[in-house]
């Protein structure tokens, strides 16, 4: 078993989130809504990590963003566990470019669980607002949500 790391960004500004929707055959991708992040390069921090694929994926300079969490997706495609840390960005400078990623939108925070998300997104998306951070782990078979467990700190 193999292991991956990966960051996770929701920028915020003021009540809205930026989402990312992934296009039609995005391989890997069950649910067409994201925040930004992806897979670390060598060397980096987590820190370092989400700010380039912040960067990468909508052309914003993170200026500040707090930590919540750590989410784990044992066993996640049969090959890999996969480990995400999660982050919400507060403070940005620039303006929001789509890259080959997907298009960029900027969606009310109370609607988040209305758009096609991964199901666990479902559940930890409204830990963000939370005070402190979380330790989760999320268990999906063949593709599919089946549960979690979570340590709140």
């Amino acid at each position: 078993m193999s292991s991956r790391l990966t960051t996770l960004a929701y920028v915020r500004e003021g009540t809205r989130t930026l989402m990312l929707r992934r296009g039609p055959g995005y391989e890997g991708e069950h649910g067409t809504w994201n925040g930004l992040g992806g897979k670390f390069e060598a060397g980096e921090t987590p820190e370092e990590c989400m700010r380039r694929e912040v960067f990468e994926e909508s052309s914003l300079r993170v200026e500040e963003a707090r930590y919540k969490g750590l989410l784990t997706f044992p066993d996640f495609d049969g090959e890999t566990d996969v480990y995400v840390f999660v982050f919400v960005v507060t403070r940005f400078s620039g303006e929001p470019r789509a890259s080959s990623e997907g298009e960029l939108f900027w969606v009310e925070t109370a609607d988040l669980a209305a758009l096609d998300l991964w199901e666990g997104d479902r559940h930890f998306l409204p830990w963000l607002d939370e005070p402190g951070t979380f330790s989760a782990k999320f268990r999906y078979v063949g593709g599919r949500y089946v549960g979690h467990e979570v340590v709140r700190y």
